[in-house]
């Protein structure tokens, strides 16, 4: 069983940042893929963002591609999404996910276990 806790989320202004952090808990996390979603229409989640077990191959939606970070500290057993020049359509929660495997899944049904969630509003 894994236990994932988002935090980071809050209020910012059209060009701001934040940082969004994941801890988890539980069996070894270090072994999978970490990704990062968000809810969008027509879909219950929409892939935001994923990193390999290494942190050495990452993985974008289009949306956030050149604005968005992600990584992640194996030794804290936690995975960042750093945020850059905020848009209002990025308002949403944001959910981190965990998939046991080490090959990319971009879509939520990949994933094994989800935080509960933190949210992101973005003012224009």
């Amino acid at each position: 069983q894994v236990r994932l806790v988002e935090s980071g989320g809050g209020k910012v202004q059209a060009g701001g940042s934040l940082r969004l952090s994941c801890e988890a808990s539980g069996r070894t996390f270090g072994s999978g893929i970490m990704g990062w979603f968000r809810p969008a229409p027509g879909t219950e989640r929409e892939f935001v963002a994923a990193i390999s077990w290494s942190g050495g191959s990452t993985y974008y939606a289009d949306a956030v591609k050149g604005r968005f970070t992600i990584s992640r500290d194996n030794a804290k057993n936690t995975v960042y999404l750093q945020m850059n020049s905020l848009k209002p359509e990025d308002t949403a929660v944001y959910y981190c996910a965990a998939r046991l495997v080490n090959t990319i899944g971009r879509n939520s049904y990949d994933y094994n276990y989800w935080g509960q969630g933190t949210q992101v509003t973005v003012s224009s």
